[in-house]
């Protein structure tokens, strides 16, 4: 035999090798117990998803799922502990649609969102609700851009703090209406929803979570959905892409991730599991009880998703000169 054949031989059989350990790797996962990662504080939508959806893992890879709370620095600490960590599919990642915020306002980040975890699924999602004060005489977007324009930065809008989500839907949603408002940040979501309902603030978009008792007790008006289709629980309220702003969507997103490098196969298995749970009659009534809808998908559906926020996000906050402090 040629030293070529021999050479190709020899590849031949690393490739087989290689691929029999991915298989075995993937077929032995998982053996040991699981970290999930919330880089928030109990309570908060992620960490609640993180908790309805663990059980269910649990059961589907016969190993316990341990929730591992990491209130810090707007999520960054527990972030990086996961971009950080062995790629080995035993440290997850709970993560809200503010993952891509951070990036887009903060150029100084001990991780890459992109290129440093690896998305596994997207686990539920919520509408933002476009909301005013009832004391403000718009029962419709049209007339809340309507009075904007004839006052401009007189109209207040209430955030959960500067660098926020809402913070940049609210000026992005500006630049298209042609509007100018006036921002009012907050110390999170229950301080900004106090202040819409007592009239210090006019404005606001924020999640159905926080915001659906205080439109059923007429406490405040909503007038228009973020989502593309109209939110199940709001049938009757259109959506800002139908109110004249087409393609126009602000939602909240949760989704899990794991460290980048992690093999495929462990990723695509946790997918399908995932995916498993989010068809469970039980698990779709439990995200109905919080305000939220399931997603599912592939990683390459929530990977395009990831990249389309934060280009989004970035373009948003550059314009406006929106960066964290």
């Amino acid at each position: 035999m040629s030293i070529r054949l021999l050479v190709l031989a020899a590849i031949a059989f690393v490739a087989v090798v290689f691929a029999g350990l991915g298989q075995a790797r993937a077929e032995s996962y998982p053996n040991r117990p699981i970290r999930l990662i919330v880089p928030f504080a109990a309570g908060g939508l992620n960490d609640v998803v993180a908790r309805l959806v663990a059980p269910y893992l649990e059961r589907s890879l016969g190993q316990p799922v341990i929730i591992d709370n990491r209130p810090a620095a707007s999520g960054i600490v527990g972030t990086d502990a996961t971009a950080k960590a062995t790629p080995d599919g035993y440290t997850l990642l709970m993560v809200a649609s503010s993952f891509t915020v951070v990036p887009a306002t903060n150029s100084k980040l001990p991780y890459d969102a992109e290129r440093d975890l690896a998305p596994i699924v997207m686990v539920a999602k919520n509408s933002l609700l476009f909301l005013v004060n009832p004391k403000v005489p718009a029962q419709s977007l049209a007339e809340f851009v309507a009075l904007a324009k004839a006052s401009p930065g007189k109209l207040n809008y209430a955030s959960p703090g500067a660098a926020t989500q809402t913070h940049l839907v609210v000026e992005l949603f500006s630049q298209r209406a042609g509007i100018k408002l006036q921002h009012i940040p907050y110390r999170g979501g229950a301080p900004a929803m106090t202040a819409m309902v007592g009239g210090e603030t006019q404005f606001t978009a924020i999640s159905t979570l926080l915001s659906l008792p205080q439109i059923q007790s007429a406490a405040l008006r909503a007038i228009a959905s973020g989502s593309l289709t109209r939110d199940p629980q709001l049938p009757d309220l259109p959506t800002v892409a139908e109110q004249g702003f087409p393609g126009f969507e602000a939602i909240q997103w949760i989704g899990l991730l794991t460290t980048a490098g992690t093999p495929t196969e462990i990723i695509e298995r946790l997918n399908a599991e995932v995916n498993r749970a989010l068809r469970d009659p039980d698990l779709i009534a439990k995200f109905a009880q919080q305000g939220i809808s399931p997603a599912g998908g592939t990683p390459a559906d929530f990977q395009r998703t990831i990249a389309a926020d934060l280009k989004n996000w970035t373009e948003t906050a550059r314009a406006a000169n929106i960066r964290a402090e």
